[in-house]
């Protein structure tokens, strides 16, 4: 590849030497991932990875994408991009996390108006620690360079993830009764959703992003840029360690509580919630009153301090609960299931 050019190219905004440089800028953060499984080595046409099956009866694929959102606007104006990857992997694998499967193998998309590789490197770099707290592998993805499309300073960050559970695992919710206690567990903060209206409520400028926050304990840049909080190693662990006891589980992200806990309902069960319980988090009301904005919209627009919530059986609460606090979580019972149309119940 030492004499792969184009100097033609190169006159178009393109620079094929500049992700030849990335990719060997990322090759020790991919390293990182590694875990049994991995067949090849990084860079192919393809990412090759070997389950091991020999434990399971029926093995059930599970896969899930997202993207960053806007919150990369913040990252842009701050010139702070080690965190997005972190992100943009949490936003995949939380999601499959809460059907019982375990994350495996992991690929990126990132689209950008000029490569520049220290900066791409960065990206990759939280992409890889994402990687790393799910406990799967970055197995591939993509750099593109849009010329005309976008900024040079601009980007866009995607991925995939596929993750496995046996087929008598799966977590769907289908045996939720009226009786279950609804568990939440602390988010680290906005996570990665609402950040268009985020970011009109501060319209924020460097010096507004740089200023410190007594309430929060930081800049309001670092809050904003605070990373999604990854569940899957301790939701995955708990799971494992009562089975059948948690019974659905439910990602706190773009919709709010209104939209995402009755995602994991059956027919007939309804979540009431009791907001007064959340861990408090000053970003969420420094929000609400900066932007004249009502707390019926906050709970079906934010995590509000919670950012994933499980049904569990009245029993094994407690012990579940115990079991989260080893972790270093924070699970709080907020509610209860309840006979009723699927839907939710949330007083604040």
């Amino acid at each position: 590849m030492q004499d792969s050019r184009s100097d033609s190219y190169a006159a178009a905004g393109v620079s094929i030497t500049a992700g030849y440089e990335s990719v060997e800028l990322i090759k020790k953060h991919i390293a990182r991932t590694n875990i049994p499984g991995i067949l090849g080595s990084f860079g192919g046409f393809g990412g090759f990875f070997e389950p091991n099956l020999s434990s399971m009866n029926r093995p059930v694929l599970v896969s899930g994408t997202d993207g960053v959102g806007t919150k990369q606007m913040i990252a842009f104006i701050m010139d702070k991009h080690d965190t997005i990857g972190i992100d943009c992997v949490a936003m995949c694998v939380n999601d499959i996390a809460c059907c019982g499967a375990s994350p495996l193998i992991f690929l990126d998309y990132i689209a950008m108006g000029k490569s520049i590789p220290a900066r791409n490197e960065q990206i990759v770099a939280g992409v890889a620690e994402g990687c790393v707290q799910a406990g799967c592998a970055l197995i591939g993805g993509e750099m593109a360079e849009h010329p005309g499309m976008m900024l040079e300073d601009e980007y866009d960050v995607a991925g995939f993830s596929v993750g496995i559970v046996d087929y008598d695992s799966i977590i769907d919710g289908k045996t939720i009764k009226d009786g279950d206690v609804i568990i939440g567990l602390a988010s680290s903060g906005l996570h990665s959703n609402a950040f268009s209206l985020v970011r009109k409520v501060f319209q924020p400028d460097l010096k507004k992003l740089e200023t410190h926050m007594p309430d929060l304990g930081c800049t309001l840049g670092e809050e904003l840029l605070r990373p999604t909080k990854i569940y899957v190693k301790p939701l995955l662990d708990v799971i494992n360690r009562f089975p059948g006891e948690i019974k659905g589980v439910s990602n706190i992200t773009g919709g709010g509580h209104h939209e995402n806990v009755p995602r994991m309902l059956p027919k007939g069960i309804r979540a009431v919630i009791d907001a007064t319980k959340f861990p408090e988090n000053p970003i969420f009301s420094m929000i609400a009153k900066l932007g004249s904005i009502p707390m019926r919209d906050m709970y079906n627009t934010f995590n509000m301090g919670v950012g994933m919530v499980m049904a569990v059986s009245e029993e094994s609460a407690d012990s579940v609960m115990a079991a989260f606090r080893e972790h270093g979580e924070t699970p709080v019972i907020i509610g209860r299931c309840e006979n009723g149309d699927k839907g939710l119940d949330l007083t604040w």
